[in-house]
């Protein structure tokens, strides 16, 4: 698969997305950026915005196998995992995967559950595996977490820790919809009898695969990865920052730079690439100083002064 067929079928399967999820195109190709890169995306926002549909409707859209696990505070991390059950009949124990075993996970509310349980991704996350009962299991590829969090409620919840949040190539929000789209959403519901809306199958579990590989295949110029580790290492630079973007997240602005790339169907990656990407990629990965968490410090700020700092290269020289 080339570039120009694999941006057909990321303009296909957005737009069958779009048939159910009302939300702005840029949103959807930010989710699908981290697809292509075969990271895991983190969205933060109130309830009833459609985080839930939209990871169902993009799983479906896929060809993927769907899983949901709803965070509470007594989740285990064998309800993730999965455990042995013991079979009477035969005197064994067999494993009983859990939904972590699925193509495209839903970590519904993910902040709501101990960390010890939160805990139980990490290693799903990173490794594309899981360890139950001193066996390791692979786990089904393509694998993509879809986790969710309410940045109001907060009581009864447990943060992330840093180590987790890194974890995630993007962070994003689907935000409320204009009133034209508000009025579209219940247009929509008018003209069918479900509560729910439904997507069609746009590619397959083999397409998915290698639609992953085309990344590879794009080429990113000296001076650009330059710029992209300049900028990177700016954020440490700032007197607001306590930890800056670590060496995986320069590498992971590089790889949903290629990513984003193949999604609007370019062989290479510019600039506008990096900086339609940057902020995803890079806002979560700060940690503020107290001083500057205590006034406030928005990190998106922080990563926009870092790549205004830095001089834009000028590219095909």
């Amino acid at each position: 698969m080339n570039v120009a067929e694999a941006a057909g079928a990321c303009s296909a399967v957005i737009e069958e997305v779009r048939t159910a999820v009302v939300g702005d195109r840029e949103r959807f190709e930010t989710i699908l950026t981290a697809v292509l890169g075969g990271g895991h995306v983190l969205i933060e926002d109130v309830p009833g915005t459609g985080k839930t549909l939209t990871a169902r409707s993009l799983a479906t859209a896929l060809g993927l196998e769907f899983g949901r696990i709803q965070f509470t505070p007594d989740l285990l991390p064998a309800d993730i995992t999965g455990t042995h059950v013991y079979d009477e009949r035969d005197g064994t124990f067999e494993f009983e995967a859990g939904p972590i075993f699925a193509n495209v996970v839903l970590a519904d509310e993910i902040n709501r559950a101990p960390p010890k349980t939160q805990a139980a991704l990490l290693e799903a996350m990173g490794e594309r595996q899981v360890s139950v009962g001193g066996e390791t299991r692979a786990l089904p590829e393509p694998f993509f977490v879809v986790a969710t969090q309410n940045p109001v409620e907060q009581e009864g919840t447990f943060p992330l820790p840093e180590a987790q949040v890194d974890r995630f190539m993007i962070e994003t929000a689907m935000g409320y919809p204009d009133r034209d789209g508000a009025l579209e959403l219940l247009d929509r519901r008018a003209d069918r009898r479900s509560r729910t809306p439904g997507v069609s199958r746009v590619v397959d579990r083999e397409t998915v695969l290698s639609l992953q590989s085309v990344p590879e295949t794009v080429s990113v110029e000296r001076e650009l990865r330059e710029y992209v580790v300049d900028v990177c290492r700016a954020t440490r630079d700032d007197e607001r920052v306590a930890v800056g973007v670590s060496p995986r997240g320069i590498q992971r602005l590089f790889e949903a730079a290629r990513a984003r790339a193949v999604v609007v169907g370019r062989e290479y990656v510019a600039p506008e690439d990096v900086h339609a990407v940057v902020h995803p990629v890079l806002d979560h990965r700060i940690v503020l100083t107290t001083e500057a968490d205590v006034r406030g410090v928005d990190r998106r700020s922080v990563v926009a002064t870092a790549l205004n700092g830095v001089p834009v290269p000028a590219m095909g020289k």
